[in-house]
């Protein structure tokens, strides 16, 4: 039986058999781990967390609100990313959506366990059902040495990701499907405030039909986060730790703990690799897309799809902006540009510039693939990068060029 499957039909199980014993319905606000927890509580949220109450909308923020491009329940990929008609693709391939049985429809969109053997199936076929549907859409990324997940959501090959898996826009990166074909794509936009990131497949490199037309890729149905519950049901897929074709993609089935303006919290349990990967509800909607993980569930945090639509347009066009709270890209140099240049006039003891060997007088010539021309755009290039990532720095030192390689810092 595949790894998902039989992880599902565990969790689904553990909760059916918990259901029996309980004489009322479960609280969602006592889900822990996709299962009702036996002490009556739920886990220590983040700072500032706050349980959404059953049957409260997910409160987001008014600018999103007023403006929805996405209809409750619509899964036009178009209706999130218009394309030109030359740019569009005929697609041969179906999304995620998988129809809820009659069943299994309450319990999809409120939370709750199954109350019988029946609907207990029922809740583990249709588990299984979305995450076969999700195994095409889902993707492997690598960029560099960093590798993460991300999820196609158009047939022209549009891929959603995390902006720090993604980086900066203009990157390069190798895509592995799940049937292990590798396919080129470029990183485009970046809400790195969310931690929202975009990347689109490189044209050409899809088969073709018999009149030669290439074929769209799979591609997830698209759902939207502002109606998410505390208590909902929902899985989580990607390829953790790197593509593996002996193992293939690694499904994990939770509940909603948490829902914010700007990030959901869920039991899913994510691991170094996932970040990136989508989250679908149980009718197999994209609702998320795997942000932050931590070493606790409820530091496992995923991006609500509704920022991707809301900025898609300076996404697509290939705009990055924000910071992370504590993810503040850092040098650790001062300068100025006199003389035309980037003048290094003072390094920071300990910074990362220190640790990597530049000194003050340096003269800052490029800055990975950037050429630096003043300190200003020395600032607009660290901007772009995120910390940890490692980056070759070309100076002058009298008069003599030197090469330092940098590992980017992390600031408030």
């Amino acid at each position: 039986m595949p790894f998902h499957d039989t992880l599902g039909l565990r969790l689904v199980a553990s909760c059916f058999l918990f259901a029996l014993a309980m004489p009322q319905p479960v609280s969602p606000a006592q889900v822990v781990s996709g299962v009702p927890s036996a002490i009556g509580g739920a886990p220590p949220l983040p700072p500032g967390a706050t349980l959404v109450p059953p049957r409260q909308s997910y409160g987001a923020s008014p600018d999103i609100t007023s403006q929805r491009l996405i209809p409750p329940g619509s899964v036009n990929q178009n209706d999130f990313a218009q394309e030109s008609a030359s740019d569009a693709f005929d697609s041969r391939t179906g999304g995620t959506f998988i129809e809820p049985p009659t069943e299994l429809r309450r319990l999809i969109s409120d939370g709750g366990v199954p109350t019988s053997l029946d609907q207990l199936r029922s809740l583990q076929r249709q588990q299984q059902n979305v995450a076969a549907a999700a195994e095409a859409c889902t993707v492997s990324v690598q960029i560099g040495p960093a590798q993460g997940c991300g999820v196609i959501i158009t047939p022209t090959g549009y891929v959603l990701t995390a902006a720090h898996v993604a980086m900066r826009p203009g990157k390069s990166a190798m895509l592995t499907l799940n049937d292990g074909r590798t396919v080129s794509a470029k990183t485009l936009g970046m809400n790195r405030s969310v931690d929202a990131g975009l990347m689109k497949i490189d044209p050409g490199q899809n088969s073709r039909d018999s009149a030669g037309r290439e074929i769209g890729w799979p591609h997830a149905s698209l759902g939207t986060s502002e109606n998410l519950k505390s208590g909902m049901w929902c899985i989580a897929t990607g390829h953790p730790g790197g593509y593996e074709a002996e193992r293939g993609m690694v499904t994990r089935v939770g509940r909603i703990l948490a829902v914010y303006p700007d990030r959901i919290v869920t039991d899913c349990a994510l691991i170094g690799g996932d970040s990136g990967g989508p989250l679908f509800d149980l009718s197999g909607k994209l609702i998320a897309v795997h942000s932050r993980i931590g070493n606790d569930v409820a530091d496992n945090l995923h991006v609500p799809v509704d920022h991707y639509n809301e900025h898609w347009d300076r996404m697509q066009g290939g705009n990055a902006w924000g910071y992370l709270p504590g993810f503040r890209p850092v040098l650790g140099i001062r300068g100025n540009s006199e003389g035309g240049i980037a003048n290094v006039v003072r390094v920071g003891p300990g910074s990362p510039a220190d640790q990597g060997g530049i000194r003050a007088g340096d003269q800052v010539i490029t800055f990975g693939e950037v050429d630096i021309t003043d300190f200003e755009s020395l600032k607009a290039a660290v901007s772009d990068t995120m910390p940890g990532e490692r980056v070759k720095i070309w100076l002058r030192r009298d008069g003599q060029p030197v090469k330092v390689i940098v590992e980017i810092g992390r600031g408030d």
